[in-house]
């Protein structure tokens, strides 16, 4: 029974040292399929990037439309707290033009309301980088 046990062992161990003679690496299928699975993540990763970056720029151009918008507010502000003539806000629409850091051109647009002692300013910037965008702000001065 022993020497039976001895022949078993011995037999298996050939066997093993047969199985990892044979598997020394990769087949030539393996390798192409690991490198489709990672150039297809990759893909998915490099779009990934496109958006993010298209989203980045829009928010610093709605930051930049937003602080030209409360400009032109301030400066409306100011000119309620100075002595008349030059103290009178103009009623009714006005526009102008602002350039940005990046080179976006923003139009700004107003309009002027006057009811009692209280003017409505309701200023609307916009631009354009490859869609239109449009952020309106709506500000009341006592006069």
């Amino acid at each position: 029974m022993g020497f039976a046990i001895l022949l078993i062992s011995i037999y298996l161990r050939r066997f093993a040292l047969k199985l990892l003679n044979k598997s020394k690496g990769f087949t030539l299928i393996e390798i192409l399929t690991a490198l489709v699975i990672l150039s297809i993540s990759l893909l998915g990763l490099a779009s990934l990037m496109a958006m993010t970056t298209k989203n980045n720029s829009y928010g610093s151009h709605l930051t930049e439309a937003v602080t030209f918008a409360q400009d032109k507010l301030e400066e409306f502000r100011a000119v309620r707290k100075q002595a008349p003539p030059l103290g009178d806000i103009p009623e009714g629409p006005g526009q102008d033009q602002k350039t940005g850091s990046t080179g976006i051109n923003y139009a700004r647009n107003w309009n002027v309301v006057t009811n009692g002692s209280l003017r409505t300013i309701t200023l609307t910037i916009s631009w354009n980088d490859q869609t239109n965008h449009s952020v309106t702000l709506l500000s009341v001065i006592n006069q």
